[in-house]
């Protein structure tokens, strides 16, 4: 099996006009021959992501889900304007071509990028990678690495200054969520009010530099070379990319990193590679993004319950639309029980954190 990301069946209900299509790229791209292909790739839960196939070039298009969405969270116009001014900060964003807001097209608006063709690393490392328990903490780091660069980034200098407010982010962050959560409620799903509450009453300053913040930072959003897997050559899904606190960005991945030693519950939500053997732990994730960083994160716990809530509020909007019949995904079938675990994991460290 390949370990390069492979497009594969359009999943029901999901297809696109590929004549609609066609047409579209030729107005926009000189040069384009022949009729694509169109295919889907697997991965994401929230954009779809296709594989626009001719027979000389690829590309990869990028659409808001289908049915019921989040106010602002599917803003195809924003992520385009976000890869095209990181260009040159930040060299590992795919370079973007069209960006369509004509609904007639294909239903939605949609953006068009290159295809970055590379390594997508899943929910296993696979065997013909060769990494050994060395390569594997070493690929870890790098991984680490690239989101304090990230977070580091001169973001007034890109261009990208006005992406968002940094002042009160942490703030808006809790209140924001719970919102969104309590809007995408269904009878099925916890209430979270023990954790909203110690949320609410635990909640720390904003951290004194804020920083451009990836808002979905995970392995199975990075791409690796393919000629050589210890490289990151690119880093996809910008959609939810703003100005606010690293600290919060910070909690957000470490809520999709499963360690080795999880509950077998929790290992079942993997989704990365994190329990490989050479895998940093979350403290270690942590205490290396802090000693790179050159800061102190006395808090942990808050930002990764945080992480944790955040996660559980995507879910139970996509849970929401798929309840509700507006979409055939079956795999969002499941997300309901994932939200359950998620609460009863925050509810664990808050039962255990000295804040």
């Amino acid at each position: 099996m390949s370990a390069t990301d492979q497009a594969s069946q359009i999943r029901e209900g999901e297809e696109l006009d590929v004549q609609a299509v066609d047409q579209y790229l030729k107005s926009q791209i000189p040069g384009l021959e022949g009729t694509p292909t169109i295919t889907q790739f697997p991965g994401g839960a929230s954009n779809l992501t296709y594989l626009v196939a001719y027979p000389d070039q690829e590309f990869v298009l990028r659409r808001p889900p289908f049915g019921k969405k989040a106010k602002s969270a599917h803003d195809m116009g924003r992520e385009y304007r976000i890869l095209k001014q990181l260009g040159e900060g930040f060299p590992y964003c795919p370079k973007v071509y069209a960006y369509c807001t004509d609904d007639s097209v294909i239903g939605d608006e949609f953006y068009v990028m290159e295809r970055i063709e590379g390594i997508i690393l899943r929910s296993e490392l696979p065997d013909d990678l060769g990494l050994d328990e060395g390569k594997t903490r070493e690929l870890c780091k790098s991984f680490i690495d690239k989101f304090v660069d990230l977070h580091n980034l001169d973001y007034e200098t890109c261009g990208l200054g006005d992406l968002g407010k940094p002042e009160g982010y942490v703030k808006r962050q809790i209140e924001g969520w719970i919102d969104r959560y309590q809007k995408a409620a269904t009878p099925d799903a916890p209430d979270w009010k023990a954790v909203m509450e110690w949320l609410r009453e635990k909640m720390p300053a904003d951290h004194h530099k804020p920083g451009l913040i990836h808002n979905d930072y995970r392995f199975d959003n990075v791409i690796l070379d393919p000629n050589n897997p210890m490289e990151i050559i690119g880093v996809l899904d910008w959609e939810m990319t703003t100005i606010g606190d690293p600290l919060m960005d910070l909690g957000n991945t470490l809520a999709y990193w499963i360690q080795a030693d999880d509950p077998q519950p929790i290992q079942l939500m993997r989704r990365q590679p994190s329990h490989a053997p050479g895998m940093l732990t979350r403290q270690e994730f942590a205490d290396y993004y802090a000693e790179k960083a050159g800061i102190e994160i006395p808090n942990l716990d808050y930002y990764y319950t945080y992480g944790l809530f955040r996660l559980a509020g995507i879910m139970q909007q996509i849970y929401y639309r798929f309840y509700h019949g507006q979409t055939k995904d079956k795999r969002f079938g499941s997300f309901i029980h994932m939200n359950k675990l998620l609460e009863q994991t925050s509810l664990d460290v808050i039962n255990k954190s000295s804040l």
